[in-house]
């Protein structure tokens, strides 16, 4: 048995016995499974797999999907698993982008604050976009920095050709906004198992209500943020996370908010999104 494998073989089960406790979909807890076993019977490193044939030699592997192998891949390129970060509820969108190099803690704030991104493809949609020239603080140089960092590092997670998530293949804000709402009422009412986050839990208590459930042809997990941002700014019951994927494997996430000022004043609100909220409001109060 090759013990990298098998590092990473025992993090997808932990991902699988997350699921189970959470009460998601058996298909996906068994998934998660089945890739474990198949690492394990692997008779070569997966990184030296990885690294000869890319994402396409791993789905080529028996019980490995393109959603799994991205995860692998995100693990052997940087050794985090954002999958398993976020079923402990210790993702942290702000140490995210520390990872990137020149990104400090105070420029990651700022990005996550001002651009109201939470993932490195978010980020990369925002760059695009031409947001990234609204971070205050930040050089034409760093800029370049950061586009061309994300560029090799997600291009290299795309080796096998697929669509690039955008907002137009994301859920509607509709959509999200009911999952939200499911989710913040389940907890209100206590009917949503909860989790013991590995960060800001000195007392480690069981306090973060975690929901699963499917819409149409989208899976959800919802929870509370449990980031240091949320916890400086004492928005951990206000801010949701909504991680998401679709039946093509595609993926993202997105935070819902209560908005503070302007015209969404007192709203529920996708951040990043909320022209579109601010439509669907005037839409649904017509």
């Amino acid at each position: 048995m090759q013990a990298f494998n098998h590092e990473i073989a025992t993090k997808l089960r932990e991902i699988a016995q997350l699921l189970r406790a959470q009460k998601a979909n058996p298909f996906r807890v068994n998934a998660y499974l089945h890739a474990g076993d198949t690492l394990d019977n692997l008779g070569r490193n997966v990184a030296e797999l990885m690294q000869a044939k890319g994402i396409k030699g791993l789905v080529a592997l028996p019980c490995i999907g393109e959603g799994i192998a991205h995860t692998i891949y995100e693990y052997i390129a940087t050794g985090r698993m954002s999958r398993l970060e976020n079923l402990r509820g210790a993702a942290d969108p702000v140490e995210l982008f520390r990872s990137i190099p020149t990104v400090g803690r105070a420029l990651a704030e700022r990005i996550h604050d001002q651009l109201h991104v939470d993932s490195l493809e978010a980020l990369e949609n925002a760059v695009h976009d031409g947001q990234l020239y609204k971070v205050e603080g930040l050089g034409s140089k760093r800029r370049e920095a950061i586009e061309a960092w994300l560029q090799k590092h997600l291009d290299e997670q795309r080796r096998q050709p697929r669509p690039v998530a955008r907002a137009s293949d994301d859920p509607p804000v509709e959509l999200i906004l009911r999952v939200d709402n499911e989710y913040r009422q389940k907890a209100s009412a206590g009917k949503l198992p909860r989790i013991t986050p590995k960060r800001f839990n000195p007392d480690n208590k069981a306090w973060l209500p975690i929901l699963h459930t499917a819409r149409k042809h989208w899976h959800f997990t919802a929870l509370y943020s449990n980031t240091a941002r949320a916890h400086q700014l004492g928005r951990t019951a206000d801010w949701v996370v909504i991680y998401f994927y679709d039946d093509h494997h595609r993926e993202g996430q997105h935070t819902v908010v209560t908005e503070t000022h302007g015209g969404l004043q007192g709203r529920r609100v996708v951040r990043g999104r909320e022209m579109e909220c601010l439509q669907h409001y005037e839409q649904r109060d017509k």
